[in-house]
Parts: C-alpha cells; sequence; structure tokens
C-alpha cells in the first residue's frame, strides 16, 4: 500500500479496479489541517483523464503490469493483429486501445505491450520508425529562404511535415513520440 507520500509523477497506482498512472501531483498542507495530494490521473484502460485529491492518511494498492513483447501482424477492420515473441500465439488489440500508436504500425514491427491482469492496455513503440511515402504534392521552386516543407501521406495513412525534397517513394523516418519527421532513409 501506497501513502501519499509514495505517489509521485509516473507512479501506477489501482483505484476502482482499474490501474491508473499518476500525470501530476501537488502536496500541500494549509494550517491546522492536514496534508492533501493534487494529482492527475489517467485512466489506463478508458483512457480518462480526471483530478483527484489524497487525504493525509488514504491509502492506494501499487497496480502490477506486465510487459511482453509482439510483432505487430495485420490490420483487420478495427482490430490490429499481434504475435507473442515468445509463445508464438496471436491476438488482437483494437484501435481505441492503440490509439496514436495506429499512425505508425507496420507489418513486422516489434512494439512492447503492457498488460493488466492480461489485458493488453497499452502499447510502447520504437522512438524512431521508417515510412513509406505514398503520397506528396510535386516540390514548387520558390521561397524557401526559412526551410519550406509539405505535407506528405505515408502507408499507414498518417500525414506527417516534411522538407520539400520528400518525394512519392522515399522512406522517410518520423519519430513516434513527438509526431514528427527526423530524416530520410
Amino acid at each position: 500500500m501506497l501513502g501519499i507520500s509514495d505517489i509521485k509523477v509516473g507512479t501506477l497506482i489501482l483505484l476502482d479496479g482499474a490501474p491508473h498512472k499518476v500525470i501530476s501531483s501537488e502536496h500541500s498542507k494549509m494550517g491546522r489541517m492536514g496534508a492533501v495530494l493534487r494529482t492527475k490521473l489517467h485512466n489506463l484502460v478508458t483512457g480518462a483523464v480526471f483530478d483527484k485529491t489524497f487525504q493525509g492518511a488514504d491509502k492506494v494498492e501499487e497496480a502490477t503490469i506486465t510487459t511482453q513483447t509482439a510483432q505487430y501482424l495485420y490490420a483487420d477492420g478495427s482490430a490490429h493483429a499481434f504475435m507473442d515473441m515468445e509463445t508464438f500465439e496471436q491476438f488482437t488489440i483494437d484501435e481505441a486501445t492503440l490509439g496514436d500508436a495506429v499512425r505508425y504500425l507496420t507489418e513486422g514491427m516489434e512494439v512492447t505491450i503492457a498488460l493488466f491482469d492480461g489485458t493488453p492496455i497499452d502499447v510502447r513503440l520504437p522512438v524512431k520508425v521508417s515510412l513509406q511515402v505514398t503520397e506528396a504534392p510535386p516540390s514548387i521552386k520558390g521561397n524557401t529562404a526559412n526551410g519550406g516543407t509539405k505535407t506528405v501521406t505515408v502507408h499507414t495513412g498518417a500525414q506527417f511535415q516534411t522538407p520539400l525534397f520528400i518525394s512519392v517513394g522515399d522512406t522517410i523516418i518520423v519519430n513516434t513520440e513527438k509526431g514528427t519527421y527526423v530524416g530520410k532513409e
């Protein structure tokens, strides 16, 4: 059990039977009143973000999250198939759970799956991924003194701002944490 002094940013706690990640925390004590901890929590199952205040004597249970390495196989409608790299079992995760990770998934990519009670709740991608450009407007000569950019579409359907020299068929490297163009392969 964790007391309010143990709850810090990044701590995983169990609240109402669901795992939550602490996004922000602020201790405060006013006069004769007891200490309180104001937190912002992210429900890892539903994705909801909300504020929660803990009183000085409150205790919470730490959430146990396990991870496994999996390989992305294919998309089947709104479900995405993965294969456990140790047991070679296949399983699916819906787009709601994947969230923004859908923009970066390519066949054969290895990812880390976070599990709570055997249920996937989060997918952790590599920091940099390579994506094939499928649509790109032609480069137009003009004022490029400020390093012109254009919007290109990659094979996953996601769009990114890239330099003007990127064209259809190029492979670009994208930062998955920031969602930005990093370079060209």
